[in-house]
């Protein structure tokens, strides 16, 4: 499997305090561990068990991941933004990886 690819969408520019959208999208299988293989060998978990996201280093959103969440997890949320900044997307695998990307919101 390729390295799991975030893609976050975040609007470029905002009002002061508006709120905003954002979404996120990890390519990711999330095995549950409970399948078998063609051989009848069963395929080792591998999940995203934790994402999180902060502005300016303050988290806006986290959530737990469980088995059941389908394939290439997407997730869709809202954040009201007083000041321009980073928003920083980090997915935690069950192997200790961890995924991350940033975006920067003008606000005006």
């Amino acid at each position: 499997m390729a390295a799991p690819k975030p893609r976050v969408k975040v609007p470029k520019k905002a009002s002061k305090g508006e709120v905003i959208t954002i979404k996120t999208l990890i390519s990711h299988p999330m095995e549950s561990g409970q399948r078998k293989d063609k051989q009848g060998n069963v395929i080792p978990r591998q999940i995203i068990n934790k994402f999180t996201c902060e502005f300016n280093g303050q988290v806006v959103f986290s959530c737990d991941l469980e088995p059941a969440v389908s394939a290439n997890p997407y997730l869709e949320f809202s954040a009201k933004v007083e000041d321009s900044g980073t928003f920083k997307f980090s997915w935690l695998d069950d192997d200790g990886s961890t995924y991350s990307t940033e975006n920067k919101i003008t606000v005006e």
